[in-house]
C-alpha cells in the first residue's frame, strides 16, 4: 500500500497530524519525516519494528542506528557523565547537523543497562557506545517529542541510493514500503549530518556532512580563566599550575593541550598590560618546574569573560570583576579555593610567595579532579 503523504505546512491541525504520525511510530510503523539536513525513517528502538526497518533499508541486522531526541537535555538519560568538550560541542551544536557517537565505559554502560530498557538498551548501545542526534527541525522535534518510545532514524533511502532531500524522493523510492510521509518541505542542507566520536580522547570526526573536523574542534575547545589583580602573581601560577595537572589528568604534554582541546589563560582586574610575572612568582613557580619568565599580563576584558567556559577568581572581588564586564558570568566564575579568598602576595616575602604557591597548587589540583574530560 502507498504511504500515506501528510503535508505540514504551518497550518490548523498540524499538530495532531504528527502526534498521529507518533502513534503510528509507536505501535511499530514506519515515517518519514524532514530534517535539516536529508529525510529519515522514524521508528521504534524495539526489535520487530526494526527488522522491518532492515528489510526497507537493506541493511544487515548487526547495523548500528542513531537515537533520535527532540530536545537537546534528552541525551543526558543515554550517556552518563559526559566529557567537557563533548558538553560544550552538544550546546554549541544541537539543535542541528550533527550526530555525536558517544564513548562509555564499562561501569557507564553496567549504569545504563540496569535503567534503560533491556530490548531498547540491546538496539542503542554497540561497541561501548551510542549515537544521538537532535534535529534542527520544528517537524522533526514535535514527533520525536510526541513518541512515548526512543526513535532511531537512518535516512529515508535504500543503501546504495542518495539520501531523500524532499518528500517526493521519498515517495518515489520507498512508497509501498513505509506508513507515512511527513512532508515538510526541502531540507536546509541537502547532505547528510556529520558524524562524530566523543570521549576522553577528543573529537573525532567518523563522516564529515555539514560540519568539518576544524568546526567540531573549535566548537569543542574548552577555555579555562584565571583573574587576579595585575596578573602577575596569583593568576599565573595559577594558569600554568593548572596547565601541569591538567596535562597529566589527559595524557599529553603541557604543548599539546590546545591541540587537545582546552586553552587556558590568565588576565587580571587592573589595566595593566606587557609586565613580566613578578620575580618572587618566577621562582615560586620554578621551585614546582614551572617556567613563568615568559608570562605578560593581560587585562580583563568582556570578550575574554565570554569566551571563557571556567573561570576562577584568587578573591571574591575578581569574581565580581568579571561579572560586572559580563553577565554571562554568572555561574561560571567561583573562586578557586572554594569559600576561601588567596590573599595577594605582592610586597611580601619569597616565603609568604612560595606559601601563596602551594595554596594555589592544592586548590589547581583539587579543580582539576573535579573535571569530567
Amino acid at each position: 500500500m502507498t504511504a500515506k503523504v501528510v503535508t505540514i505546512a504551518g497550518q490548523p491541525g498540524d499538530l495532531d497530524r504528527i502526534k498521529e504520525a507518533a502513534k503510528i511510530v509507536d505501535a511499530g510503523g514506519l515515517v518519514a519525516f524532514p530534517t535539516e539536513t536529508v529525510y529519515g525513517i522514524a521508528c521504534r528502538a524495539s526489535r520487530e519494528p526494526l527488522a522491518r526497518l532492515d528489510q526497507v533499508k537493506g541493511r544487515v541486522a548487526e547495523k548500528h542506528y542513531t537515537l533520535h531526541i527532540g530536545q537537546i537535555d534528552e541525551y543526558r538519560r543515554y550517556a552518563p557523565r559526559v566529557g567537557m568538550r563533548a558538553e560544550k560541542l552538544v550546546h554549541r551544536a544541537w539543535p542541528g547537523p550533527l550526530t555525536l557517537v558517544f564513548g562509555l565505559t564499562d561501569p557507564d554502560l553496567s549504569e545504563k543497562r540496569e535503567r534503560v530498557d533491556s530490548e531498547v538498551f540491546e538496539v542503542l548501545y554497540k561497541d561501548n557506545s551510542i549515537g544521538i542526534r537532535c534535529p534542527d527541525h520544528a517537524v522533526a522535534s514535535l514527533l520525536l517529542r510526541a513518541a512515548e518510545h526512543p526513535i532511531v532514524a537512518p535516512s529515508a533511502n535504500p543503501a546504495g541510493k542518495d539520501p531523500a532531500t524532499s518528500a517526493g524522493q521519498v515517495l518515489a523510492q520507498l512508497s509501498d514500503q513505509i506508513d507515512m510521509i511527513l512532508d515538510g518541505g526541502p531540507c536546509k542542507y541537502g547532505r547528510s549530518s556529520t558524524v562524530a566520536s566523543v570521549d576522553a580522547h577528543g573529537v573525532e570526526v567518523l563522516r564529515q556532512g555539514v560540519y568539518s573536523q576544524l568546526d567540531l574542534d573549535a566548537m569543542s575547545q574548552v577555555t579555562v580563566l584565571f583573574i587576579c589583580t595585575g596578573n602577575t602573581c596569583r593568576s599565573p601560577m595559577a594558569e600554568r599550575l593548572f596547565r601541569k595537572h591538567l596535562a597529566e589528568k589527559i595524557g599529553c604534554s603541557i604543548d599539546e593541550l590546545e591541540r587537545m582541546g582546552y586553552k587556558v589563560v590568565s588576565a587580571g582586574t587592573m589595566d595593566l598590560t606587557g609586565m613580566p610575572a613578578s620575580a618572587e612568582a618566577v621562582l615560586a613557580c620554578g621551585q614546582k618546574g614551572i617556567d613563568l619568565t615568559d608570562h605578560t599580563s593581560r587585562r580583563l576584558t568582556r570578550s575574554l569573560v565570554e569566551a571563557s567556559d571556567l573561570i576562577f577568581g584568587m578573591a571574591q572581588s575578581h569574581c565580581e570583576h568579571a561579572l560586572f564586564l559580563s553577565p554571562e558570568a554568572e555561574g561560571k566564575c567561583v573562586l578557586l579555593a572554594g569559600d576561601h579568598e588567596i590573599p595577594d602576595p605582592v610586597g611580601r616575602s619569597q616565603e609568604y610567595f612560595n606559601n601563596c604557591a602551594n595554596i594555589i597548587d592544592a586548590a589547581v589540583k583539587a579543580r582539576v579532579r573535579e573535571l569530567t574530560l
